[in-house]
């Protein structure tokens, strides 16, 4: 059977480059295809790189050319070598726009490749070009973006999550089998449980933010998005590992098991007698209850599968929420002071003194969702309340670090618990009410607010919706997360919920390239 580029996973391309069953080359034509036949529906990019790679298909294919089918010569290649990926727009990439999903970056071309874009493409990889996102990565639905809205895969009504909403989406509909988000309270695994794949977050430190735009610096991380755990490491093993240019960056080294991650009957095996705790708080109110059933159900399966489940306590987590919604835009009104229409990017200047310039760039260059934020920041920034809310929600901050600090403490090898307490919502259904869409992201939130790392992977269906469970675990311990999502993959690959793909691309584009 010919390998279907849109289906097969990067690993399996992989493969059939260095086996000479498929190249690069029809692999990212046949992508590009698709894109081009479903994006006016579906929306989930910003910028398409297609001559450029293009080309970087052709230069990949010619190393494969050029080992000759030596296994020595192809053992040296890179994982990634040839395999297509997207990028978030706030990543920069030499001589592509990056906008972050604002009009106050309108027409902005990077002068240079942020340290993740260099590593990818030394990888080799294909970089397809740039995803939709919530604007300067604050929301949780992508329909803050100042450009288009993306939608979910599985139903064309109904949003991907957010920030990184373009990049799950494109993941999803099998436009490409690895792209990468950036998540500051969750927007890696609430657009990756959304959207029914696999989506990461790194150990703060992990991956270098050098050459991303900041939303707030000391939560912010850089992760992938793939439909399967070996993939995700993939593409984790070749963004990851210490950079100079980085003050945040950590020396600790890339685990070795990112590379070679066990699958089948071996990752299963790796289950048996691992500790996982199950933190009673995020079983939040209001959580769905097709989305509860859901994830005990994984729970479940764990079980079965001779993992222990033990139910603990994280009080803290109560809190979580409101000391991130202060912490978060304290930063972004610091970060996003540098937009001014002067330096960079687009200038909405009428006339008048810069002053009145300034404001007006900032007024109408942001929308509505990055202006609250900022005006959210500066407040609890300002004289008089800094120390009444800034400081005091990092001294919450290091409360809630030391919650997970007890439970690695107990011996626990992970933590399992929602990553969303409802499925995908329709368009519009939060935008009057912005408390209820924060409320979306109650479930991940503490893991940024601790740095620790943590994965989403799919776990069911709750009205013909994907429903997304996370593990968390101790710092550096990405390899260890990956090789339990793994042995999750395995245990329930027969499960019925499995075999149901996304199928409103199928409807929406009955004739054309799906």
């Amino acid at each position: 059977m010919s390998l279907d580029p849109r289906r097969a996973t990067a690993a399996q391309l992989a493969a059939a480059y260095r086996n000479g069953e498929s190249t690069a080359l029809a692999a990212t034509t046949a992508l590009l295809k698709a894109i081009d036949g479903e994006e006016e529906r579906l929306g989930a990019w910003l910028h398409v790189r297609r001559d450029a790679a293009l080309g970087e298909a052709r230069a990949a294919d010619a190393r494969f050319a050029a080992a000759g089918g030596d296994r020595a010569a192809l053992a040296v290649l890179p994982p990634l070598l040839g395999v297509p990926v997207a990028l978030k727009d706030l990543v920069n990439l030499e001589g592509t726009p990056t906008t972050s999903g604002s009009k106050i970056l309108e027409g902005y071309i990077s002068p240079y490749d942020a340290t993740i874009a260099a590593r990818l493409r030394s990888a080799g990889a294909v970089i397809l070009g740039k995803t939709n996102m919530d604007e300067f990565a604050m929301g949780s639905s992508t329909e803050f973006s100042a450009f288009k809205r993306t939608a979910n895969p599985w139903d064309l009504d109904r949003i991907p999550g957010g920030s990184s909403g373009g990049s799950a989406a494109a993941v999803a509909a099998f436009q490409v089998p690895l792209s990468i988000g950036t998540d500051t309270g969750g927007s890696i695994r609430q657009p990756a449980s959304l959207t029914g794949i696999v989506g990461m977050k790194p150990t703060y430190g992990r991956v270098s933010r050098y050459g991303i735009i900041a939303f707030a610096s000391s939560l912010d991380q850089v992760g992938p998005f793939a439909r399967t755990a070996q993939d995700a490491a993939l593409l984790l093993h070749a963004i990851g590992g210490y950079d100079p240019h980085d003050a945040t960056s950590s020396a600790e080294p890339l685990p070795a098991g990112l590379l070679g991650l066990p699958a089948g009957d071996a990752a299963a095996a790796g289950l048996r007698g691992r500790r996982f705790a199950l933190p009673k708080e995020y079983f939040v109110a209001g959580m769905e209850p097709g989305v509860e059933g859901a994830v005990r159900a994984a729970v479940a399966s764990l079980e079965a599968a001779g993992a222990q489940i033990e139910e603990v306590s994280l009080p803290t987590t109560e809190h979580a929420l409101a000391t991130y919604y202060i912490v978060a835009p304290a930063e972004a009104s610091a970060n996003l002071a540098r937009y001014d229409g002067i330096r960079f990017g687009a200038s909405k200047h009428g006339g008048g003194d810069l002053l009145h310039g300034y404001l007006e760039t900032r007024g109408r260059g942001f929308g509505p969702e990055v202006r609250r934020r900022i005006m959210l920041g500066t407040y609890a920034l300002s004289a008089g309340y800094y120390d009444a809310y800034y400081v005091k929600a990092q001294q919450v901050r290091t409360l809630i670090a030391r919650d997970f600090d007890r439970i690695w403490a107990a011996g626990f090898d992970a933590i399992v618990a929602p990553t969303s307490p409802q499925v995908a919502w329709r368009f519009g259904a939060k935008m009057s009410d912005p408390v209820s869409m924060y409320l979306a992201d109650a479930c991940t939130i503490p893991a940024n607010m601790a740095g620790l790392p943590g994965v989403s992977i799919p776990c069911g269906l709750s009205e013909d919706l994907p429903v997304g469970v996370q593990l968390l675990g101790r710092p550096w311990s990405e390899a260890e997360l990956l090789g339990f999502a793994s042995g999750f993959e395995a245990v329930t690959a027969n499960d019925a919920w499995r075999a149901v793909e996304p199928t409103a691309l199928a409807r929406a584009f009955a004739g054309g390239a799906t």
